[in-house]
């Protein structure tokens, strides 16, 4: 499945949890498949959550704390569809959406690296 790529990380991260859930409604129905996807659909729809929680915080550590807990979650959730992919017979691989977790991870590393330099320049031209 191949998950479309905006520009703008929340709306990347919200197609990013709509394209899991629409997946994982497609997987068998015994229990423990069901337990499986309930993991993968929490930190799924976790990352993206966490990415609208960072536009509303009052400070840079603030920020930099729920991009920290959305890259997490998008760990969890490429883990979550390695282990699907690799116990469910699958009609639709995960393969796309492990990427895509893997691009959001890259993604809210840079955001986190990229808002700590700033943050620290603008203190050193403060302290100027």
């Amino acid at each position: 499945m191949t998950v479309p790529k905006p520009y703008d990380i929340r709306q990347r991260t919200f197609e990013f949890a709509a394209a899991v859930v629409v997946w994982s409604r497609n997987l068998a129905g015994d229990a423990s498949t069901q337990i499986l996807v309930r993991q993968l659909v929490r930190a799924a729809t976790s990352v993206g959550a966490n990415v609208e929680e960072a536009d509303g915080t009052e400070t840079s550590r603030d920020r930099i704390n729920k991009w920290n807990i959305a890259r997490k979650e998008a760990r969890e959730a490429r883990y979550w569809l390695r282990l699907i992919g690799a116990t469910q017979k699958v009609a639709d691989s995960p393969d796309g959406l492990m990427r895509e977790s893997e691009e959001l991870v890259r993604i809210l590393t840079a955001l986190m690296r990229n808002h700590k330099q700033n943050s620290q320049q603008k203190d050193g031209d403060r302290r100027e």
